[in-house]
This record gives structure tokens, C-alpha cells and sequence, in this order.
């Protein structure tokens, strides 16, 4: 008596397996900090241009709110634990995009914090606790680097890799030295601080994939009208997220391993 060999039928695919041969016609994207503000805005615009979007969030109930939101629109959209002060979420991150998509196209580091004073216009230097340098040093840069290293195995298996870090223009050194700019009285110290160190791993790893097709840019959303934003930002969050969205999409002949403000170079 034989005794019968089941196999699956060649019609039966899991939900995985969908979305893995689905990705191969589709770009994929990763937002951090995207369950509110601008990281929100950019996870729209992006999902609006046929790209299925990872929407990164230490929050699960915000994360899944956000997701929710722009599901009800019928956008692409997914919620994933993204938490910038543990690094176990990175791996768990990246396994699970490689063993669903199986690539990620586009990297847009935006998740960032501004905890050491509620006004801008201000000196910390002098003042600033060792702990808050460290923690936002930890969340803005340290975090960012760690994964960012650990998404890009995924992201070279794009046809055309692009990561943008989210910076501002109080990182440019330039202006902070120059009496008069719009900047000079700004010096929060461990954000500024922060977004300059961001910037120099946007020049470093610009330089150390300039042979692949894969694009690192650093991008400067404006004052935008967010919690962090504080008082007289003047730039809705749809605005805020046009640079971020713009180096997400460049193609082989956009910028590399530049710090922009929509289509304008800044100054480091």
C-alpha cells in the first residue's frame, strides 16, 4: 500500500508571497517617525505615486492610527515598529522587509527630537545636561546611522536605491558663523549639533556608494507648522514633506550626496 504525498497546490500562495511578487512591479519605501507630521505627510505623497510604504512608528496604537488613516483612502500603506532608541526593532525591521518584499527601494530617515528647550531662539551650550546630548544625539544620529547600516543590504537590491536623511538648516555651519543670517541666534545645541553630524554621514556614505545606483541626499523640510516647529513656522506639513518626497523620486541625474531645501543647495 503507497502512502499518499500531499502537495500544495501551485494556485495556494500566502499573503507573504503576494506581497513579495507584487513588490517586484513596486517601489518600497520606509518612513520613520511617519505617524504624524511631516513623516505623515511624506508616508501620503509617496503612497500617492503607486509606492507601497512601510510607515515607521515607536507608537503601535499611533502607528496603526496613521496606518488606518491612510488605508481609508485607499493607499498602500503599512504600519512598522521603528523605535530610534532600540536597535532590536532595526533587525526585526529588516528581516521582515526582506522576507515580505524582498528589497527596499527608498530609505527616508525622517524620525528626529528636539528636547532641550521650547524656544529656538536660544543659546543651550553653556547649560545643556550631559543627558539630553546624549539621548538626542542617541534618537537623531546615532539611531539614523545604526538603521540606515542595516537596511542597506535591502536597499542594494534596488534597481535605483535612495536614502534621504532629514536634516535642517540649523545644521549649516556656515550660517550659525555668519552674524545676520536667519540662523545665527538659533543655537540649540544638541539638535543643531545633531543634524550637522547627520549631514556628514550624508556626505560619507554619498561617497562610499558613489559607484552603485544608489543616491544619498540630505534634506531641509522648512519651518513647518509641527509640534517640534513650535511657534511661527509658517509651512504646512504637505509643504514641509515636498524635499523629502522630491530626493525620494530623483532620477539617475539628480542630486547626490547634497543638502537640499526643495530644489536649492544649501550651504553646509
Amino acid at each position: 500500500m503507497y502512502n499518499k504525498i500531499y502537495l500544495p497546490s501551485l494556485y495556494t500562495i500566502t499573503i507573504h508571497n503576494i506581497a513579495f511578487m507584487e513588490s517586484l512591479n513596486k517601489k518600497i519605501a520606509l518612513v520613520t517617525g511617519a505617524n504624524k507630521g511631516v513623516g505623515y505627510a511624506t508616508a501620503q505623497l509617496l503612497a500617492e505615486q503607486n509606492i507601497t510604504v512601510l510607515l515607521g512608528s515607536r507608537d503601535e496604537t499611533r502607528g496603526k492610527e496613521a496606518e488606518a488613516g491612510l488605508r481609508s483612502q485607499g493607499l498602500d500603506v503599512h504600519y512598522i515598529n521603528i523605535d530610534m532608541e532600540d536597535r532590536e526593532t532595526f533587525s526585526i525591521a529588516a528581516t521582515y522587509i526582506e522576507r515580505v518584499y524582498g528589497k527596499l527601494d527608498i530609505l527616508i530617515n525622517n524620525a528626529g527630537v528636539q528636547i532641550e528647550s521650547e524656544i529656538w531662539q536660544t543659546n543651550t551650550t553653556a547649560s545643556i545636561s550631559m543627558e539630553t546630548l546624549r539621548r538626542t544625539f542617541e534618537i537623531n544620529f546615532f539611531g539614523l546611522v545604526d538603521l540606515t547600516q542595516q537596511l542597506l543590504p535591502l536597499i542594494q537590491k534596488s534597481e535605483a536605491g535612495r536614502i534621504v536623511n532629514l536634516t535642517s538648516i540649523l545644521a549649516s555651519l556656515q550660517y550659525h558663523a555668519t552674524p545676520g543670517s536667519n540662523t545665527y541666534n538659533t543655537k540649540t545645541f544638541a539638535y543643531n549639533s545633531t543634524k550637522t553630524a547627520v549631514n556628514a554621514f550624508t556626505i560619507h556614505l554619498a561617497h562610499a556608494l558613489k559607484d552603485t545606483n544608489i543616491k544619498v541626499n540630505a534634506a531641509h523640510p522648512g519651518w513647518v507648522k509641527t509640534e517640534m516647529g513650535g511657534k511661527g513656522a509658517f509651512l504646512s506639513i504637505e509643504e514641509g514633506a515636498k524635499t523629502s518626497v522630491y530626493l525620494a523620486l530623483i532620477d539617475e541625474h539628480g542630486p547626490n550626496g547634497s543638502y537640499m531645501h526643495e530644489h536649492s543647495k544649501l550651504p553646509w
